[in-house]
């Protein structure tokens, strides 16, 4: 049986946005793994404390591609303190909810810009 995806879930798959890698990004964070299928890479780019932008790379499923863009647009403009209390339960009231079974995709998308902003602030130590 296949699994239905809601509009939004649909258009970020097909349209994903903030795709690509940052050259010299201030923080990058990977997570995930090919064994489980999903592999979500997010680098930042941080100004004055504030994100201002934002690039993902995934491999997997459609739910994952479209966390990683929903993530990337919630998250651009946010200040580094904001953009670490993000979870995977503001990405999925503003993504409309996933599939049980690909409520990990928006875990993974939390958990890549934890690492993001983690790898940043050693940087900046």
């Amino acid at each position: 049986m296949t699994q239905m995806y809601n509009k939004k879930v649909m258009e970020h798959f097909s349209n994903p946005r903030n795709v690509g890698e940052i050259e010299n990004a201030s923080g990058t964070g990977q997570v995930g793994s090919a064994a489980c299928g999903d592999i979500m890479k997010i680098d930042i780019k941080v100004e004055d404390n504030i994100i201002v932008d934002v690039k993902f790379k995934t491999f997997g499923c459609g739910a994952a591609v479209a966390s990683s863009s929903i993530a990337t647009e919630m998250i651009i403009g946010k200040s580094v303190e904001e953009a670490l209390k993000f979870t995977n339960k503001d990405l999925l009231k503003e993504i409309g909810g996933l599939p049980n079974e690909k409520i990990h995709c928006s875990i993974l998308a939390e958990e890549a810009l934890q690492e993001a902003i983690n790898n940043y602030k050693s940087k900046i130590k």
